[in-house]
């Protein structure tokens, strides 16, 4: 009997285990899921024609950004837990991208964003982003605590996210949502889409704001700037700022071809961060409504590093591309074809940051 009674817990005791293992394999799996489901409801798409890009590459470690103003200061950093160079900026002042000509009805700003701690490590995080219209860019102090002729402006918090829009020196509207995205010491990716009087504000893949009459018909905008007025300062890198989105489905379906700056990787990796499936999600659409259309997808690179690995980037790129349409959006994989150029066949020269970003791209091509 006591053998019998021991082989029960023992059956018991394995059935259990493989229950226990098969729910935590498939909370892992509905969390990825949720996670696709929540990103696919992003539906920030990128300007396709770079206006100003910096990752910071060319400047020194401990210098001031050649490309960037201030009123205050700042330094170029590099991080421990993140690739690349950031821009540090001081405490109390502005950071303006030196960009030079009126803004175009349509197009997007991107930058990334790593919150550090106060010197105390209590301070709560707050900075500003703000899109105006000025007399002179280069002057700081025309309009005061409102900046310019016409604008708006965004703060970031640890507890609030707000906005306030103004119009010859009088605020119009505004309003707030409380809530806390950001991670101190966590990368975070802020996305802004205006098009013509609507602007649309993203923090990672949550949609933060969506203004239909954020900005004034007629004004000229031709300033961003970036403000910290807390000791819990963001870094800042990766700032790109491009023309509206494209036609897509025009560019693909009757051009034959469609370049996108929309997918993006890490530095190095072919995986596909999540900032990219508003791009994703809109070319599995196109590819859904013309069911007959198969597409070679072709990855590019910018010509820092090895030629080779390069190369063999490009095209591991293009068959993550590949992946996710077939296996999260339900293209049929066998419409879907790919390759890699690696640097071969650049659209811009890689002596420049903004060439390096144009040629870092890639391309669907109609079969």
């Amino acid at each position: 009997m006591k053998t019998s009674r021991y082989l029960v817990i023992l059956v018991l005791f394995l059935l259990t285990s493989r229950l226990m293992a098969q729910e935590e394999q498939n909370e892992a799996q509905g969390t990825q899921t949720q996670v696709l489901k929540a990103t696919s409801k992003y539906d920030f798409i990128p300007g396709e024609t770079v206006i100003f890009y910096d990752d910071f590459s060319q400047d020194q470690l401990g210098d001031y950004p050649a490309l960037w103003n201030t009123d205050g200061s700042g330094e170029v950093v590099t991080l421990n837990n993140y690739p690349g160079k950031w821009l540090q900026p001081g405490i109390d002042c502005s950071q303006i991208p030196v960009i030079k000509k009126e803004f175009p009805d349509n197009y997007t700003v991107e930058f990334d964003v790593v919150p550090l701690p106060g010197p105390n490590g209590e301070e709560p995080l707050q900075f500003g982003f703000y899109i105006y219209s000025a007399l002179n860019p280069d002057d700081f102090n025309e309009g005061g605590a409102i900046p310019g002729v016409s604008g708006i402006k965004f703060t970031f918090g640890s507890y609030t996210q707000y906005y306030s829009t103004y119009n010859e020196g009088a605020y119009v509207a505004d309003a707030a949502v409380d809530k806390n995205i950001f991670v101190i010491n966590q990368k975070a990716r802020l996305s802004f889409s205006v098009q013509k009087t609507r602007i649309r504000a993203y923090i990672n893949d949550v949609k933060v704001f969506d203004v239909a009459k954020a900005m004034f018909p007629g004004v000229k905008y031709n300033v961003l700037r970036l403000i910290t007025n807390s000791e819990a300062m963001p870094l800042i890198s990766n700032f790109r700022f491009a023309v509206g989105a494209p036609d897509m489905r025009n560019k693909l379906i009757t051009e034959g071809k469609l370049v996108t700056y929309g997918i993006y990787f890490d530095s190095g990796s072919d995986k596909i961060k999540p900032e990219s499936a508003g791009t994703l999600k809109m070319i599995s659409d196109i590819l859904k409504e013309n069911p007959t259309v198969s597409i070679t997808i072709v990855g590019h690179t910018d010509s820092d590093g090895d030629d080779a690995k390069n190369l063999d980037l490009s095209k591991r790129r293009a068959v993550s591309v590949k992946n996710v349409l077939s296996g999260e959006y339900g293209i049929e994989a066998s419409r879907l074809q790919t390759d890699g150029k690696g640097e071969t066949v650049p659209v811009a020269p890689n002596t420049t940051i903004e060439g390096k970003a144009k040629n870092r791209r890639v391309e669907l091509i109609k079969i």
